[in-house]
């Protein structure tokens, strides 16, 4: 039953189920202790006013329960060893559960914190959900329906040979990935890929870099896992590899070089060569997290650091989380050929396979050019709610805001020059006030001293109308002005 749904009242139940349910009350309470006989069917039927043959299916069902026993020629028992509920007020603490490291070390790091979505919500990852194509992907969907296999059964771990094959050619196409299907291995978004590059490739005190400031939730993963974190700061151009050399050696790096989250850089090429000769140097693996590397608006999208690749150093993380609705939770990785089998086994373990239907009709969407039509009229419309949220910024903020990160992706970071960043968690806190979410930049920094003393906000846009975008940036420069949150 789901949580969220009420239990249905006892007058709701069948009479014997009712009967079943106050007989239980009793026995707990202690009425009718361990060995203790009930009245007969036919004495509590008249006692009722029931008729027999519903109390003879109340005691049946006890009976199959276990609180009950019967034998021949003999009354109806409880059965023996069924416990009294104890008094209120009278049970013993229970002690707190034992957590393995891995359990304590998750706990230790700070969850995202849940609240109810504000009216006009900032928040980054969230799409609009009126550009989910819901015609192209329901014929999609039905396509797949009408061709019922004869058998329902699991699949191939790595994912539909169809899907694989439709995945190689696109990113051959739209991200210069050149790869065989075999490579391929399709998880529950790009979320379960690094969890599995974690389960496979890093154990407990392994170091691993990252870029700082970056994603928190695969922040948080590492951690969880152990690994020793090598922070490695990030300026306009992404990660600064020219540090790498100083860290010593690393057994992994997880990096973001097409869009940087959250400051937005691109790796250059010859940065890009230079973390991939790092990488061979020191026998280290890189995961590539291309999360939204097909939104960039101005030039035609960088091709993935994988391209370069030639020592099968890199392994490669992709999704349709921010291209179609992070609902669908579909994402892939294209591993190194000496890795496949590994990560094959890793997903069949963890949970054999990712949904079916929708992979099959993610590969119909593919095959039939569905998907890139459906993402040249995304990729124009989140260019206009981008242009939307520049324009508020300026009007409302002027030169007080500086924006960093707005040439590709869909979020961007807002710098509030002139209020410390000690001011976020009070800005945030302002706007939510006045039903605006928005998302301060300082938790996703490693390192808190490696962050400039002005106050940063993520925002979002392509969860957003341009309306939506223009009203909101005017009602939080308002909530602002009137927290003394804005400089003077």
């Amino acid at each position: 039953m789901d949580a969220a749904s009420p239990r249905p009242s006892p007058t709701a139940l069948p009479v014997s189920a009712r009967i079943g349910a106050d007989l239980k009350a009793q026995i707990a309470r202690g009425v009718y202790p361990p060995g203790s006989a009930l009245p007969s069917t036919r004495a509590l039927a008249a006692e009722l006013g029931v008729s027999r043959t519903t109390v003879t299916a109340a005691y049946d069902q006890l009976v199959a329960e276990g609180y009950l026993e019967t034998r021949p020629g003999a009354r109806t028992r409880v059965a023996a060893g069924i416990l009294a509920a104890a008094s209120p007020g009278s049970a013993a603490p229970v002690p707190p559960h034992r957590l393995s490291a891995f359990g304590r070390r998750l706990l230790a790091e700070p969850a995202p914190p849940a609240a109810p979505a504000p009216a006009i919500d900032f928040r980054y990852g969230d799409l609009s959900g009126d550009d989910f194509p819901v015609l192209a992907w329901r014929r999609a969907l039905n396509a797949v329906l009408l061709r019922r296999p004869a058998r329902l059964g699991y699949g191939d771990p790595r994912g539909l040979p169809a899907l694989r094959a439709a995945l190689q050619a696109y990113l051959w196409r739209a991200r210069g990935v050149s790869c065989s299907p075999d490579q391929i291995v399709v998880v529950n978004g790009s979320q379960q890929g690094i969890d599995l590059c974690i389960r496979l490739l890093v154990d407990p005190g392994d170091r691993v870099a990252m870029e700082d400031p970056g994603y928190g939730t695969a922040r948080r993963a590492f951690a969880a896992a152990g690994a020793a974190l090598l922070p490695v700061p990030v300026d306009a151009e992404g990660l600064q590899t020219g540090r790498l050399p100083g860290l010593g050696p690393a057994r992994l790096a997880y990096v973001t070089p097409s869009h940087q989250f959250p400051l937005g850089g691109v790796l250059p090429a010859a940065r890009r060569q230079a973390l991939l000769a790092w990488a061979e140097g020191c026998g280290a693996l890189i995961v590539e997290d291309d999360y939204d590397g097909e939104y960039r608006f101005d030039a035609r999208p960088v091709e993935a650091l994988v391209s370069l690749d030639r020592a099968g150093r890199v392994i490669y993380a992709g999704t349709v989380s921010k291209t179609l609705s992070p609902q669908l939770r579909l994402g892939y990785l294209v591993v190194p050929p000496g890795l496949s089998e590994a990560f094959t086994e890793a997903k069949r373990l963890a949970d054999r396979q990712s949904p079916g239907l929708e992979q099959a009709a993610l590969a119909q969407f593919l095959a039939e050019g569905g998907y890139e039509r459906h993402l040249r009229q995304v990729r124009r419309r989140n260019a206009g709610r981008r242009a939307a949220l520049l324009a508020a910024l300026a009007e409302s903020f002027g030169g007080a805001v500086r924006v960093e990160g707005a040439a590709a992706g869909l979020h961007l970071v807002a710098w509030f020059e002139g209020v410390p960043a000690a001011a976020e968690a009070g800005m945030a806190a302002a706007a939510r006030a006045a039903g605006i979410g928005v998302y301060p930049v300082g938790p996703l920094y490693h390192d808190p001293a490696a962050r400039p003393d002005r106050a940063g906000l993520l925002l979002g846009f392509a969860g957003s109308e341009p309306d939506a975008i223009r009203a909101g940036i005017r009602r939080l420069a308002a909530a602002l002005a009137a927290a003394h949150l804005t400089a003077s």
